[in-house]
């Protein structure tokens, strides 16, 4: 199916209605499992590890009153063409809860949906602005987006950069897989300063950070990455700080900070060794180091405090 027909098949899915009152949840189920795939590479959620985390975002962003009762919308989203649900015993998945967590059942956005969300950034962006739109008003959208754990602008700016692929098919597709590969291999923590939350079991203000910059040949690998916290990544990015040779933070001598935060934050890291990966990965590899100090850090280098 194209683009259209994909979207059509969402607006059309079927939603208990009565004197008014919403029902947004199999919209919900479906923008976790878009955030899922965003994040994993893949939708899969298993019934028995996200039942708590469906409920909260039934009770936090269905109507009052009604209960939080994922069971529904993870069986019966099978009736509109977009999910299936798979159990481990070969059972079919009923809405009893204790039959879907013995049986181990796992459900999925159906795989060809799923292909034509990982060929199709647009596709994404589109089903999940729908989603919103219908159930939502604009100023919860940012709130339910982030609960969900879907990057909706990243989604967008990637559909940006396919068409741009599209224009040059010589130019490598990004790797959806990257950012989690990096945030385990660091054991979800920053690399910098150690930086490790979490908000429901989700990380948060934690990304992927490109040591060789993806649009300069930089590849996305786990041996061009470092897990960040948000503000080392804008840092790094900006060129106030910087990997040594010998994988020791590196701070520019032209960044000045007054406040004991900045102190803190930036200042305190010169010559600080680099959090290493867990066993078996490996830190950045030294070209794309050379290629960062001499294409992005702005030098000199500052000399830690005596």
């Amino acid at each position: 199916m194209d683009r259209h027909e994909w979207l059509e098949r969402v607006a059309a899915i079927k939603q208990w209605a009565h004197d008014g009152r919403r029902a947004p949840h199999k919209p919900l189920l479906l923008l976790a499992a878009i955030g899922e795939l965003q994040r994993t590479g893949s939708s899969a959620l298993r019934f028995a590890d996200a039942e708590e985390r469906l409920k909260r975002l039934l009770t936090e962003f269905g109507p009052p009153g009604t209960g939080a009762t994922p069971q529904y919308p993870f069986v019966r989203l099978q009736n509109d063409g977009l999910w299936q649900v798979d159990t481990e015993d070969g059972s079919t998945a009923t809405e009893n809860l204790g039959q879907l967590r013995s049986s181990g059942a796992t459900g999925r956005l159906a795989p060809d949906f799923e292909a034509a969300l990982v060929a199709d950034s647009a596709l994404g962006s589109l089903v999940a602005r729908l989603l919103l739109d219908r159930e939502w008003e604009d100023s919860l959208h940012e709130d339910i987006c982030a609960a969900v754990g879907l990057d909706l602008d990243a989604l967008e700016i990637d559909a940006v950069r396919q068409r741009v692929t599209e224009l040059d098919p010589a130019r490598p597709r990004r790797d959806p897989a990257f950012r989690q590969s990096v945030l385990v291999a660091y054991e979800y923590r920053c690399a910098m300063c150690g930086y490790d939350g979490l908000l429901g079991g989700e990380a948060v203000a934690l990304e992927a950070a490109h040591v060789r910059w993806w649009s300069h040949q930089g590849p996305d690998t786990v041996d061009n990455g470092l897990c960040l916290c948000s503000l080392h990544h804008k840092l790094l990015d900006r060129g106030v700080i910087g990997v040594s040779d010998s994988y020791e933070v590196t701070v520019s001598r032209q960044f000045v900070a007054r406040s004991e935060a900045g102190k803190r934050f930036v200042l305190d890291l010169v010559g600080r060794p680099l959090g290493e990966p867990q066993a078996g990965e490996s830190l950045p590899e030294r070209a794309h180091v050379a290629w960062h100090t001499d294409q992005v850090f702005k030098g000199p280098t500052r000399l830690a405090a005596g």
